[in-house]
């Protein structure tokens, strides 16, 4: 007779590094968020006070953390349609081809998402450098009689120029994502479509995309929360500057948290955004409920 306690063992691994690693520093942030917490309360939690709602109360009218909220928003809304749009595209393209260079493609499209973040971001610090000597862009631009470009000095542009490198980023691991859904639809779905007179777009438009509403909404949903968890970018490239027009809500916990060790104060931010990604998720799961009715 098989043991029913069996499956248990299984999942027993995985249920245990949940719990250490997600479920119980979610319930430690929110206690700490309702604390006066500093590095001097991590020696000596005598020194640690209990103030109930303070720290919601003045981060909803902190200014900054109202500005990384509008910078965190711009990121999504610019940042995840390019990347679905991208990734979906150069994984199609690729399929199309299915030869040795569209493989090699995939390897160099796939790249940037393993290239260790700190350098990429140092190579684009060059290719961003304001100086027409010394900027790759801005001298290309000079060609044309165009600039210099403040590419990360200006308020307005900066944001786009982390976006423009956050897209190329995460173009490769997606784009894996959706080849892999396209090895799954059925070549005779196509070979159908051929015969009764489809072209090639046509074939695209009416069985390809249609056939990746699922890879599409993983995609979505696991790009939109690393949108909302913004922060390699701007904390190498512009700690968030200039005046705070690139900064996030990651970093502004980050700051607070680590730099300023206000940590009751970084916790209560962290909660905030730990909400917004939830609600997020339940949004796209509610959508996706509704497309399948």
């Amino acid at each position: 007779m098989k043991s029913k306690k069996a499956p248990y063992f299984f999942i027993a691994p995985a249920l245990f590094l949940l719990l250490v690693f997600s479920i119980i520093p979610i319930f430690l942030a929110l206690f700490i968020s309702f604390t006066d917490m500093s590095l001097a309360g991590l020696a000596d939690y005598s020194r640690v006070s209990f103030i109930g709602m303070e720290n919601y109360s003045t981060i909803i009218n902190d200014q900054v953390f109202i500005k990384s909220i509008q910078n965190t928003l711009f990121y999504v809304v610019f940042g995840v349609p390019l990347v679905i749009l991208f990734s979906m595209t150069i994984a199609i393209l690729i399929k199309l081809g299915d030869n040795k260079f569209f493989s090699m493609m995939r390897v160099v499209f796939y790249s940037p998402s393993i290239t260790n973040i700190v350098a990429v971001a140092l190579v684009w610090t060059f290719l961003f450098n304001p100086s027409q000597h010394i900027g790759l862009l801005n001298q290309f631009l000079a060609w044309f009689g165009v600039g210099p470009v403040g590419w990360l000095t200006d308020t307005d542009i900066s944001k786009i120029s982390l976006g423009i490198l956050a897209v190329w980023r995460a173009i490769g691991i997606n784009m894996l994502i959706f080849s892999a859904a396209l090895q799954s639809i059925p070549d005779s779905m196509y070979e159908a479509a051929e015969l009764d007179g489809a072209n090639r777009w046509q074939q695209i438009w009416r069985i390809t995309i249609p056939q990746l509403k699922f890879s599409t909404f993983f995609v979505v949903v696991t790009t939109i929360i690393g949108w909302l968890q913004f922060f390699e970018e701007p904390f190498v490239m512009t700690d968030g500057g200039p005046l705070n027009s690139t900064i996030s809500v990651a970093l502004f916990i980050y700051r607070n948290g680590f730099q300023l060790n206000n940590f009751g104060y970084a916790a209560a931010g962290s909660l905030l955004l730990f909400i917004a990604i939830i609600i997020a998720t339940l949004v796209q799961f509610r959508i996706q409920k509704i497309d399948n009715k």
